[in-house]
């Protein structure tokens, strides 16, 4: 896999994650303060759309991971 499909699918899986822990209804709730980390990655999402740079990718790419085409 390339940096930016390892990317999406962390972010996908925070999304995720945090939606199932903070949304009332799910039987594995904790507190809806999870869904501000919801906010907080799509937020990362839309600033790494807008200015092309992705911390998480960075540190992926220090770590081996092959870019993306």
């Amino acid at each position: 896999m390339t940096s930016w499909q390892i990317v999406r699918l962390i972010a996908g899986t925070f999304i995720l994650l945090s939606l199932a822990l903070g949304v009332p209804g799910s039987p594995i709730f904790v507190s809806q303060w999870w869904l501000a980390f919801t906010a907080f990655v799509g937020a990362n999402l839309l600033q790494s759309a807008l200015t092309r740079w992705c911390l998480m990718e960075s540190i992926l790419r220090k770590l081996g991971v092959k870019a993306g085409a």
